[in-house]
């Protein structure tokens, strides 16, 4: 009988009696893909053209992407992105964005192959993921990133969960768009971070995207100078509650 590949890290397992002369070989390289998932670190850089997708394949017997426990992405984002973790048993990962997500605010989702479920990845945080084989969720975020917008070049942005919004309303207001379909607990701050003028003079409105924001059925407007709120979100009926409500 031919050897078999576990589920999660496809590591050969090798029948009584067969591989005679390679045991030595094959049991080194079993040994190489536990030690990439319990310690190894993998610089990716994302995948710039179409479909713009970066994949972590798991391959049989053998050392390969996705086996590895922490990923640091790099490069210059040039449009919406993914990245992707094959299909395969159970899988613990921590990804680790670096990227340049340029003015444009590219976003990044991560999820495992044949899933319909994305997670996003929130710009510049560190993450821990988990897959079953089929789907991706979010264990926790590590590090809270951040996102810069400025109103010159960006005036309308919809945020993810973990968000740590930086604006600049300088030159113009600006829209911040809630998440869609919150998980209670889910998180978004932002802040005024404007060198001059600031939130009262060109104000920021955060849209509900369908959610209450403290009960009401209404947008949210920040309109007071150096103002930084976390929306932190309930359920259905009190929506997206204050967390901070200095002035």
């Amino acid at each position: 009988m031919a050897s078999t590949y576990s589920s999660d890290l496809k590591l050969e397992i090798m029948t009584t009696g067969e591989k005679a002369g390679q045991w030595g070989t094959i049991t080194n390289t079993n040994l190489n893909i536990l030690a990439q998932s319990t310690s190894g670190v993998l610089s990716k850089a994302m995948v710039t053209t179409s479909p713009y997708d970066t994949s972590l394949p798991i391959s049989d017997g053998s050392t390969s992407d996705g086996k590895n426990l922490y990923i640091k992405l790099t490069g210059t984002l040039t449009a919406n992105s993914t990245v992707t973790m094959a299909a395969a048993g159970a899988r613990v990962f921590i990804i680790e964005d670096t990227t340049d997500r340029t003015t444009s605010e590219f976003t990044i989702n991560v999820l495992t192959a044949s899933s319909g479920s994305p997670v996003p990845l929130p710009a510049k945080s560190t993450c821990i993921f988990y897959s079953d084989g089929t789907n991706t969720s979010l264990g926790g975020i590590i590090k809270k990133g951040y996102i810069n917008i400025n109103s010159a070049t960006t005036t309308a942005y919809t945020a993810v969960n973990g968000d740590q919004v930086l604006v600049s309303t300088t030159s113009n207001t600006v829209a911040i768009t809630l998440p869609a379909s919150p998980s209670t607990g889910d998180e978004v701050t932002i802040m005024d971070v404007s060198a001059t003028g600031g939130f009262a003079s060109n104000n920021v409105t955060v849209a509900r995207n369908g959610q209450p924001i403290q009960g009401a059925a209404s947008d949210f407007t920040m309109s007071t100078n150096n103002q930084c709120l976390t929306f932190i979100y309930t359920d259905g009926t009190k929506g997206w509650l204050l967390k901070s409500t200095n002035v």
